[in-house]
């Protein structure tokens, strides 16, 4: 059966999260409903990532297994059409070998979050950042966020309810910036790493948060991961400001595609 690479994105409001849920509408069985209007059977696929209820993707990656033989713009065009008029849709697709696997061949997963810091409420940008009414210290927030990259024992930052075999992980990548945008200053954070844990990112959003309101110093959060747990983390922010960006392969199954 040809296997082949979808490059997805999505609005994560109408959805349940990514995974297939009983009587729940998701990412998942939404692409998946799809496949099974081109090919009449029960499908699974696989993707890089398990996004949470409310949460967004750019470049989620996933792969499906085919019975036909699909040119890659014909599939990705076919699932388009049968995935109206859900926000989610295919950017991507390409042919992959039979042993290429969405979430086991991934180097890195790449994550974005978006706070809009204004009083007035949002409009255009509703639903897409978590909005705070008072500034952040953009430069406090990045102090402490350096307490975090590298190999650590993320137990504080790690939901009570995560299925990871091991709470140590290794945080390649987690930047700090202030964007002005015409609706107002949004404060961005850049977090990367192999794998995560289940709320790793939206616990250290919350807890930089406190950093860049003042209410925490930045070495509390190397307090607070020193501690392994999850009592001394700050507020899990809510998911609604959270992108799954972009996945890394060694081999990008889109390049050229």
């Amino acid at each position: 059966m040809p296997r082949y690479a979808l490059k997805i994105e999505y609005h994560g409001a109408p959805f349940a999260g990514w995974q297939r849920q009983k009587d729940q509408v998701t990412v998942q069985g939404s692409i998946e409903a799809a496949l099974a209007r081109l090919e009449p059977r029960a499908h699974t696929i696989a993707a890089a990532g398990r996004t949470d209820a409310g949460v967004h993707a750019l470049g989620q990656v996933a792969h499906c297994d085919m019975a036909a033989t699909w040119t890659p713009f014909r599939l990705s065009e076919a699932l388009n059409y049968h995935l109206k008029p859900a926000p989610v849709v295919i950017i991507d697709c390409a042919e992959v070998t039979e042993g290429w696997h969405a979430r086991f061949s991934a180097q890195e997963r790449q994550y974005q979050f978006r706070i809009l810091t204004r009083r007035a409420p949002a409009t255009h940008q509703d639903g897409l950042v978590w909005q705070v009414k008072h500034d952040l210290d953009v430069d406090a927030m990045q102090a402490a966020a350096r307490h975090l990259v590298g190999r650590h024992d993320f137990t504080t930052f790690r939901s009570t309810i995560c299925q990871a075999d091991s709470p140590v992980k290794t945080l390649n990548r987690l930047e700090v910036t202030a964007v002005d945008t015409p609706h107002g200053r949004e404060v961005h954070f850049d977090v990367r790493a192999r794998s995560f844990l289940h709320n790793q990112v939206r616990s250290f959003v919350g807890t930089l948060e406190r950093v860049g309101a003042g209410s925490w110093e930045p070495d509390q959060v190397a307090d607070a991961l020193a501690a392994q747990d999850r009592a001394a983390c700050g507020p899990v922010c809510p998911p609604q400001g959270l992108y799954l960006a972009h996945v890394v392969y060694e081999t990008d199954p889109f390049a050229g595609a």
